[in-house]
């Protein structure tokens, strides 16, 4: 009698780790466990137990022989956010093989879009810094756009926009994650060990061999994986760049030499399914808690934060520069290119957009992290800016988007009774 009950047992909880998995893939979910991760670490770490959140987010773990005597923060940032950075290839490879990137003509606009939503930010940073003596060197922290966050706060306050709203949030989005990446690699790295980056191809280019063979067992790919990021880790670059190049080494369609029935589908939508809930439900949460933290002395202290050049520059470039460069990049390509706005969507549509892409959270705080000292007040300031900045931001697109959702909703309702 043991025997079967304990196999109901085990099947009953596989069940219900599926059910868990699903709800976890739910876009909707992911923002809000971020948004509640976000929350904690800001009240515990300003409530009389705070001094118990910065012992546990600076509590150090790891072999220091391999470099890896990192905090518990670090290893949130460099590990956690690689599995992050490697669910948004797996979704940029997706959208360039099989999706809107494809397309030159339907890429043109939102990948526009993400370019001119991180220029305009850096530069309206760098303008506010320089005018006001502030720190050149974070002029990146404003540029990113929080992909989890966007598509949670979308997929909330509005459920009858277009689809095609939602694509060009989506691509604008991955494409805004992948350059910030690439920034990260280029601008924030400070000594490069050229050694380890050549040797991380080794482990790359096995794991990219037996991917493409349809290869998809754990204890082979896992170990190459890992051995890559450790690479990355080494060679001064960041380590979630790791994540990315595993990524794109992912095929997107079946390889018909694999021997795998199951049309065209590939490992990219196997790998991404399984693995955005371990993102979502964990990686990134875990990270929020640990890295977004920051004590502020009431009222006072987050005024006077706010009129730190640096953290005028972060809000102005999450909530106008992102604006400006997003809304502004896309009327420009229209205007001048033959790239044209999907007929399904309006200029009012794409300002909503163009003001939720200013909620800046995941890699504006890894940024900023980057490049300050992090536990120093620079970096206190940079975290009370992104807040601020990313919560105006969803407040402003809140207000456009739900007013052209009940358009569209009356538009529905109208052709309906028609």
């Amino acid at each position: 009698m043991a025997r079967p009950a304990r196999r109901l047992f085990v099947q009953a909880s596989g069940r219900e780790a599926a059910r868990l998995a699903d709800v976890l893939r739910r876009e909707t979910v992911g923002g809000v466990l971020l948004a509640l991760a976000a929350f904690v670490a800001m009240a515990w770490i300003n409530s009389p137990w705070g001094d118990a959140y910065i012992d546990l987010r600076d509590t150090t773990l790891g072999p220091a022989a391999l470099n890896l005597d990192l905090t518990l923060a670090r290893w949130a940032a460099d590990g956690l956010l690689a599995i992050f950075f490697f669910v948004a290839g797996l979704e940029l490879k997706r959208e360039l093989v099989d999706g809107d990137l494809r397309d030159p003509a339907r890429a043109a606009l939102p990948v526009a879009a993400a370019i001119g939503g991180m220029v305009v930010p850096a530069a309206l940073y760098l303008v506010i810094n320089a005018v006001g003596d502030g720190d050149l060197s974070g002029w990146a922290i404003p540029a990113a756009t929080d992909i989890a966050f966007v598509l949670a706060v979308l997929a909330i306050v509005a459920t009858n926009l277009p689809p095609a709203l939602r694509t060009f949030l989506l691509t604008l989005a991955v494409v805004d994650d992948v350059l910030a990446i690439t920034i990260i690699a280029l601008f924030y790295t400070d000594a490069l060990q050229p050694w380890a980056l050549i040797a991380a191809l080794a482990p790359l280019i096995a794991f990219g061999a037996l991917v493409q063979r349809g290869v998809r067992s754990w204890w082979l790919l896992l170990p190459l994986a890992a051995a890559t990021w450790l690479l990355v880790h080494e060679s001064g670059v960041h380590a979630t760049v790791a994540g990315v190049l595993l990524a794109f080494a992912v095929p997107v369609r079946r390889n018909p030499r694999a021997g795998r029935p199951g049309g065209d589908a590939g490992l990219a939508e196997h790998f991404e399914h399984r693995l955005r809930p371990l993102s979502a439900g964990v990686a990134v949460p875990i990270f929020a808690l640990l890295c977004a933290g920051v004590a502020v002395d009431g009222p006072a202290g987050l005024v006077d934060a706010l009129r730190d050049p640096v953290a005028l520059g972060i809000v102005a470039g999450l909530v106008v520069g992102k604006t400006i460069g997003i809304m502004g990049s896309t009327a420009l390509v229209a205007r001048f290119t033959h790239a044209q706005l999907d007929e399904n969507l309006t200029w009012w549509d794409v300002l909503g957009l163009s003001l939720l892409g200013g909620v800046g959270f995941t890699v504006s705080l890894l940024i900023g992290e980057l490049a300050f000292a992090a536990g120093s007040e620079r970096d206190e300031q940079v975290k009370i800016a992104i807040f601020v900045g990313s919560m105006l931001a969803i407040a402003l697109a809140t207000v456009v988007l739900r007013a052209r959702d009940r358009a569209y909703r009356r538009a529905r309702g109208a052709s309906l009774r028609g």
